[in-house]
């Protein structure tokens, strides 16, 4: 188990080095940085004032000497800019340029200086991350035990009424997109147009004091677009689960249903879910785009959002390690359970 451990370890921090240069490579491309250089300064600058500023500021270096930079594994540029000025990458503007450390970049905890907010990008992301996790935290609260409950109910009696019905129902509510389901429960739960205005249509006020009145509809729209799959997964778990061997002879020894639904079929159907709702954390977070912005909550995923949409690039390359990591860490995870919980599988 340590050297597969290991081994997944090295191929997650390959994959997250192939996957961090691709996105700071279209990041850096020069239209990019264009409109970069003139949201900064102007936007009648000429060509010649958009080369000077990119020239001074670094960006039109090698983009692998950028990016080993901006990973903190090459030291700074130190570049005498065309006004005549010396300007170093890892010295601040009340540090004087001969006693700036050579390497500043994400390696050494400098994630850089998002434009469009006026922050550091690790603070960004530090208050951002903790929006959406407490967001996740409600979603998974309702999503898991709900999808659970139903795919067992449904999988119990494979083709009864009952399995039916509740498989209809998450196929329904996994074929509707959030930015549907959300509107739709803006306009039947929030609005005055039908008159039960029983929670806000926004969140906004939910980020310094959540109340269900501020928080339900997100978490609902969120929770019924996955909860839908999970249950669908853990009912072909279960109704496959309960034609094995087993389980006929469980039942032909007298055991009662509940006793052989609980006691015996339960933990073996429960397996291949665990992966799929591990796989639910990297989609929440980066799936609460449309959430967010709906119920304009400023979280991760409206981050996202605003960086892409203001050409923050720091900001941007800054989300983008944190939803590599997460992706790559909660497949981890997931396999290493797998194998905990399927005493089947073994690792060579």
């Amino acid at each position: 188990m340590g050297r597969f451990i290991l081994r997944r370890v090295g191929v997650m921090l390959l994959t997250a080095l192939c996957l961090t240069f691709i996105v700071f490579f279209l990041t850096n491309l020069y239209p990019n940085l264009e409109k970069m250089a003139k949201t900064e300064g102007n936007m009648r600058m000429s060509d010649a004032e958009v080369e000077s500023y990119l020239n001074n500021n670094g960006y039109l270096q090698p983009v692998l000497v950028k990016y080993g930079q901006w990973l903190g594994v090459l030291p700074g540029y130190v570049i005498e800019g065309t006004d005549g000025k010396v300007r170093a990458k890892c010295a601040a503007s009340d540090v004087p340029i001969e006693e700036a450390p050579a390497f500043c970049g994400v390696l050494q905890g400098n994630w850089g200086y998002s434009n469009r907010l006026k922050k550091d990008v690790d603070e960004v992301i530090g208050e951002k991350l903790a929006l959406t996790g407490m967001l996740m935290f409600w979603v998974m609260l309702l999503m898991v035990p709900s999808a659970l409950i139903l795919g067992v109910l449904a999988g119990m009696r494979e083709g009864s009424k009952l399995d039916r019905t509740l498989s209809t129902f998450s196929i329904g509510t996994t074929a509707t997109p959030e930015y549907v389901s959300g509107v739709l429960f803006i306009a039947v739960f929030a609005s005055s147009a039908v008159g039960l205005k029983w929670f806000k249509g926004t969140a906004t006020s939910a980020m310094d004091n959540i109340t269900f009145e501020n928080f339900f509809l997100p978490v609902l729209t969120i929770a019924v677009y996955g909860m839908g799959y999970i249950a669908r997964m853990t009912r072909a778990s279960m109704a496959e689960v309960m034609t094995s061997q087993y389980i006929r002879t469980a039942r032909l020894k007298g055991v009662s249903f509940p006793n052989i639904v609980m006691k015996h079929a339960l933990r073996n159907a429960l397996i291949a879910p665990f992966t799929v709702i591990m796989l639910q954390f990297p989609w929440l977070l980066n799936g609460v785009v449309i959430v967010e912005t709906l119920f304009n909550y400023k979280g991760f995923g409206w981050a996202l959002v605003l960086a892409a949409g203001n050409n923050d690039i720091e900001l941007l390359l800054g989300i983008s390690v944190v939803s590599v990591v997460v992706v790559l860490v909660t497949q981890l995870i997931s396999d290493i359970g797998y194998v905990y919980l399927n005493p089947r599988i073994s690792v060579s």
